[in-house]
């Protein structure tokens, strides 16, 4: 019996911004959704030991060309990615590997990506800690969710 899920929802944010207490909300390990926590929030800037740098348009076409590239490598189906200013978007098959085995495989690739394309990258984080990862196990949801990775993102602002 197989007991993969049929993809995975992948989601990382790039270093400081999204921080604990975030006006948006913020998900705190085994704790889920949390609701904001601006004195928080402030007190998790103050203490960033980086400057915030967003992704342009030429690191986000590099990071989505090394998650293909490399799901290409693996074997695994990309089914969508996105990377935005601030935060990637994924949705991946990758059978007999774990959401978060395959968070952090992509997270680290992208990073020597990055660094190679620019030095601002050198001797800093990229990446949040962790991220997010979820399953997904039905055809339904795998619509969904690359319906959302794909275009969702760009309409957010009109909910």
């Amino acid at each position: 019996m197989n007991d993969d899920p049929l993809a995975y929802l992948i989601t990382w944010t790039v270093y400081g911004t999204f921080l604990q207490g975030d006006e948006r909300g913020w998900r705190k390990w085994r704790k889920g959704h949390q609701i904001p926590q601006l004195r928080l929030a402030d007190w998790r800037a103050e203490r960033l030991k980086h400057s915030v740098i967003l992704l342009e348009e030429p690191q986000r076409s590099a990071v989505n060309a090394e998650i293909h590239r490399f799901c290409t490598h693996r074997g695994w189906t990309c089914w969508a990615a996105n990377a935005r200013s601030n935060h990637v978007h994924v949705v991946i098959t990758a059978p007999q590997y774990s959401g978060a085995t395959v968070r952090d495989q992509l997270k680290a690739n992208c990073t020597r990506v990055l660094r190679e394309l620019s030095e601002c990258w050198a001797d800093r984080p990229v990446w949040t800690v962790g991220g997010d990862w979820e399953c997904i196990n039905t055809e339904d949801d795998l619509e969904t969710v690359i319906a959302y990775v794909q275009e969702g993102q760009d309409h957010k602002s009109l909910e």
